[in-house]
């Protein structure tokens, strides 16, 4: 890993010394924000590729980028629209096919910003500008008047699945929109246990809160508008239906339950799909289950992430 005043690279070394060559790319581009760790891009002409070297901010450490092994250095792996979809407001990807990984390098937008959620603002702005616009036709969309089901597919984007099949070009789709004429998320499977990772709405569905509920939605717990980390908040949202003496561990535990509901309901587990090659043992991340039920040893975790 280097800086100068070009920029920061990664370097790849091959080869045992004396005969020896190697690959230096530029940290063009940064996906994560650095809540569990980034991950870092490159431009090579119009195709984006991942760099084989992220940051584990858990770990506090360099690390293989999740799924690159020890003692590889892989600057292959092309970066597909579907992946760029929830990592970014968006690309203007240069063939129309799932496997693509040519883009426009003067069109892309970093980030999730306000259109990911409330529609394009450039044709908002256009029917604004030209009179065209008659109520709701304003291009812009305001989630929390959308029926339950259309709030959770805007989540959905990022939080249902990868899916299984692209029925849009990426980054086609438009909030308030049914999500099934853009993406085939693939069947509900009722019985299966989701992995914690990118599946956030699949395990929420399954957990008795949402099912007793009509009106439940992600924002009901989270402010999309803002970062949070505090989980004291997040129980105060449980509190709201539930009362703490009527949990199992309020006579061991007391009062000290309020600020812990969402440590013991909604632990953080260990993905099965995304895993990490750090120092040749494998570590799987830890993502919050959003399946809400009772975990048997899950009292008294307290985890802070």
């Amino acid at each position: 890993m280097d800086s100068n005043v070009k920029g920061l690279f990664e370097t790849a070394v091959f080869g045992n010394p004396p005969d020896t060559w190697s690959r230096t790319e530029r940290l063009d581009l940064v996906i994560g924000s650095g809540g569990k760790g980034q991950s870092y891009l490159f431009w090579d002409e119009d195709e984006l590729f991942e760099l084989p070297v992220g940051y584990s901010t858990v770990l506090k450490q360099w690390i293989n980028g999740p799924g690159y092994k020890d003692g590889t250095a892989n600057f292959e792996r092309g970066i597909i629209p579907r992946c760029l979809e929830c990592h970014a407001t968006y690309f203007q990807a240069l063939e129309p096919i799932p496997t693509n990984h040519r883009y426009d390098k003067t069109n892309f937008v970093l980030g999730i910003s306000c259109e990911r959620c409330h529609g394009s603002g450039r044709e908002h702005v256009a029917r604004m500008s030209s009179h065209a616009a008659t109520g709701s036709d304003l291009a812009i969309v305001n989630p929390a008047k959308l029926p339950q089901d259309r709030q959770f597919e805007i989540c959905s984007q990022c939080h249902g699945g990868q899916g299984v099949r692209e029925l849009a070009p990426a980054f086609s789709y438009v909030p308030g929109q049914p999500l099934a004429n853009y993406v085939d998320l693939g069947p509900i499977d009722t019985g299966a246990a989701p992995d914690v990772h990118g599946t956030q709405v699949v395990l929420l569905e399954k957990s008795r809160c949402f099912q007793a509920s009509s009106k439940m939605s992600c924002a009901t717990c989270h402010d999309v508008h803002q970062p949070e980390r505090n989980l004291a908040k997040f129980s105060e949202k449980c509190l709201t239906c539930h009362k703490p003496e009527k949990c199992g561990e309020y006579a061991k535990l007391g009062a000290g339950i309020v600020n812990d509901c969402v440590d013991c309901h909604m632990p953080n587990q260990e993905s099965k799909t995304v895993f990490l090659d750090v120092n040749g043992k494998q570590v799987n991340p830890r993502f919050r289950s959003h399946w809400i039920k009772v975990y048997a040893g899950a009292s008294g975790q307290h985890s802070s992430n």
